[in-house]
C-alpha cells in the first residue's frame, strides 16, 4: 500500500435498514433503504457515496485549474443509482457528474473535467467498475 495520509472510519450495522456512524460522530445517520417504501426519514449508501464523490471530484477539479493558471467556481452534483445487474441478478451502481464550471469556455470546462477525472481518488478507484458519465457546462 502507498503512504497512507489519513484513515476515516464508519461502522454501519443493519445494512440498508440500518445505522452508520463515524468514529468521530460527526456522521451519525439512519439507513433507510429508498426502494423499500418506508416513510422514515435517513440516508442511503448511494446518498453517502454521492456526497463523497461530488466533494472528492470537485476538489480535483478546483486543483487541476489551479494547475492551468484557471480561475473558475465550480459546483458539482453527483447523481449516484442503484440499478439491475442483468450479468448476476443483483444491483450495480451508475454515476452521472454534473459538472459547472464558471470561468472558462465550454472547451476549457471540458478538458478541466477530463483532468479531474483523471486525477480524482474516486474516478480512479471507479475506473473500469461502474459506469461514470460526465456532463460539463460552461457558465
Amino acid at each position: 500500500m502507498s503512504d497512507v495520509l489519513f484513515t476515516s472510519h464508519a461502522t454501519a450495522t443493519g445494512g440498508r435498514e440500518g445505522h452508520v456512524k463515524s468514529n468521530d460522530g460527526v456522521i451519525d445517520l439512519n439507513l433507510v433503504n429508498p426502494a423499500g417504501g418506508s416513510s422514515e426519514k435517513g440516508s442511503n449508501p448511494e446518498q453517502l457515496f454521492a456526497a463523497g464523490y461530488a466533494a472528492c471530484y470537485d476538489g480535483a477539479l478546483n486543483l487541476m485549474a489551479e494547475r492551468q493558471k484557471k480561475e473558475i467556481e465550480s459546483t458539482l452534483t453527483a447523481d449516484v443509482s442503484l440499478l439491475k445487474d442483468a450479468s448476476d441478478h443483483g444491483f450495480k451502481i451508475g454515476v452521472v457528474l454534473h459538472v459547472d464550471i464558471k470561468g472558462v469556455s465550454q472547451e476549457d470546462a471540458e478538458h478541466l473535467a477530463e483532468l479531474a477525472h483523471n486525477f480524482c481518488p474516486y474516478s480512479k478507484a471507479t475506473r473500469g467498475n461502474i459506469d461514470v458519465e460526465l456532463k460539463v457546462t460552461a457558465k
